[in-house]
């Protein structure tokens, strides 16, 4: 039998904890809730199996962005943060932190379900094409794990997506659209900065690698050995 997938959704407001479980439960997932920060990491870290964090940014005791930090530092768990203010400096600030993806309230509970399946998808995908190779760089998609020249590095879970993205489209010039598109989804409503920050970690932990991915003045980028 499949086994469910455990998501945690951490919201104050048991109104918006019901209206994102019932959903989720409807989709064949299996729902933890926690109704502050603390809550969360308790659990967090009690759970060991926990597949994706669903995280309001606004909360008492220990705040969205306090919670995504510590659990980043132990886990590359997918975290979804919902916020209520849309402010790109918060949006900003959550790619830093390593969140996956932005989720704006009021949202339609359909869309937050369709962000968690392209997720889980993406995090556990098994298929035979699992490995990429070019200039020195290894992608292993199925295990989630990079090296170059044989030394493994870490990626966030964007940042392998990206990289992964550019490998699969080596030579080809990509514009920021069109990575935007393929990285973050069609309905993603980022901007060309998002991926101008990812690009940026990215090729600082890639070292001299980094030169590989070429920037295209006014359009985009482009993967070359």
């Amino acid at each position: 039998m499949d086994t469910k997938l455990k998501i945690l959704v951490v919201d104050d407001e048991s109104r918006m904890r019901k209206l994102v479980r019932d959903f989720l439960v409807k989709n064949n997932f299996e729902v933890i809730e926690a109704e502050d920060g603390q809550k969360a990491l308790d659990i967090f870290f009690e759970e060991k199996d926990i597949a994706l964090i669903i995280l309001d940014v606004m909360m008492p005791k220990l705040d969205g962005w306090a919670v995504c930090k510590e659990i980043r530092s132990y886990s590359k768990v997918p975290i979804i943060m919902l916020t209520a203010k849309a402010e790109e400096r918060d949006e900003l600030q959550g790619f830093e932190l390593g969140v996956d993806e932005y989720i704006s309230k009021p949202f339609s509970p359909k869309i937050l379900v369709a962000r968690v399946d392209a997720i889980l998808r993406r995090t556990n995908q098994v298929t035979s094409e699992d490995i990429l190779e070019a200039g020195g760089i290894v992608i292993n998609k199925a295990a989630h794990s990079v090296t170059i020249d044989g030394s493994a590095i870490e990626l966030s879970y964007k940042e392998f997506e990206l990289l992964t993205y550019f490998l699969e489209n080596k030579g080809i010039a990509l514009s920021r659209e069109k990575i935007l598109n393929n990285v973050w989804n069609y309905d993603y409503f980022g901007d060309a900065r998002t991926i101008d920050t990812h690009v940026k970690k990215l090729r600082g932990k890639m070292g001299e690698k980094g030169d590989l991915i070429k920037t295209i003045w006014g359009m985009g980028y482009k993967f070359e050995e």
